[in-house]
C-alpha cells in the first residue's frame, strides 16, 4: 500500500462505519474502495477483515446490554454458517470480472433499499415461522452473506423479525452475533484461496471503528436522512463505475 492509499482506506472505513451506525449499508463505499486497490476478488474477501472486527465489538456491545437473547439465535447459527460456507466457497470460483459486476449489480439494490427505508417495514411486526422455513431462509441469507455480504444486514434482521419473532432490538443483537458467527468461515474460505489482504483490512478495520464512534458520540437523527442520500448516491456512482467504466 502506498500512503495515499492508506489515507484513501482509512477514510473509507471511516465512512463506513458513520454511515453504518446511522444509516446502514457502509459496504456500498468500502467495497468500491478496495475494488480499485486490490481488485475484486480480493476486496470481496479482504472487507470480512473489517466487518468481522465490527460485529464483534457489537456483540460485546449489545451483551453488556443485556440484549443478547442467546438460545434463540445458536439454533439459527448452524444453517447460518452451512449457507455462509456455500456462498463463500461460490464466490472464490468466479473470475474478477464476474465479481466485479455482481458488486456493481449489489450496489444499485444497497442504494434501491436504503432510498425505500427498510427498517420501516419491520417496525412492530415480529412473528414466527415454521422451523424448516426458518431453516431455509437462514441457509440461503447465510449464503448470500458469504458470497458478498454487501445489504445482508437488512435481510437478516427482517428473517429475524418476522420469522422468529425478535424486536428490533434484540433482533439487531442476533444478527450481529449472526454474522460474527459465519463471518470467520467466509474469511478462512477467502483466506484459503489467497483473496485476502490482512494489512489493508486492519486499515478499514481502524477506519470504521473510528466511524462509528464519532457518529455514536455525535447521535444526530436528522443527520441519519442526510448520510441516506449520500450513500445512495456514492453507491450509485460506484456501481456505474464498476459495470460500465471498468
Amino acid at each position: 500500500m502506498t500512503p495515499f492509499e492508506v489515507v484513501i482506506i482509512a477514510l473509507g472505513g471511516l465512512a463506513s462505519g458513520f454511515i453504518n451506525t446511522l444509516a446502514g449499508g457502509g459496504s456500498a463505499i468500502t467495497l468500491p474502495i478496495l475494488t480499485e486497490i486490490v481488485g475484486p476478488s480480493v476486496a470481496n474477501g479482504t472487507n470480512r477483515v473489517a466487518v468481522q472486527l465490527a460485529n464483534i465489538a457489537a456483540v460485546f456491545g449489545f451483551a453488556r446490554g443485556g440484549k443478547l437473547e442467546w438460545r434463540r439465535v445458536v439454533a439459527i447459527i448452524p444453517f447460518a454458517i452451512v449457507g455462509a460456507a456455500l456462498g463463500a466457497w461460490t464466490a472464490t470460483q468466479l473470475s474478477g470480472d464476474a465479481i466485479r459486476t455482481i458488486i456493481g449489480v449489489v450496489l444499485v439494490l444497497v442504494a434501491v433499499s436504503v432510498l425505500v427505508r427498510p427498517s420501516r417495514w419491520v417496525e412492530g411486526r415480529e412473528g414466527e415461522w415454521p422451523s424448516w422455513v426458518r431453516s431455509i431462509v437462514f441457509v440461503v441469507l447465510g449464503f448470500y452473506g458469504g458470497f458478498i455480504q454487501a445489504g445482508v444486514g437488512f435481510m437478516l434482521l427482517a428473517a429475524l423479525v418476522f420469522g422468529v419473532g425478535f424486536d428490533l432490538v434484540t433482533g439487531n443483537a442476533a444478527k450481529v452475533l449472526l454474522i460474527a458467527t459465519y463471518t470467520p468461515i467466509a474469511l478462512f474460505l477467502f483466506a484459503r484461496a489467497g483473496q485476502v489482504d490482512y494489512a489493508v483490512g486492519a486499515v478499514l478495520a481502524v477506519g470504521q471503528v473510528f466511524g462509528a464512534l464519532i457518529a455514536a458520540r455525535m447521535a444526530i437523527r436528522r443527520g441519519a436522512d442526510w448520510v441516506r442520500w449520500i450513500l445512495i448516491g456514492a453507491a450509485l456512482l460506484a456501481a456505474g463505475r464498476l459495470l460500465f467504466f471498468s
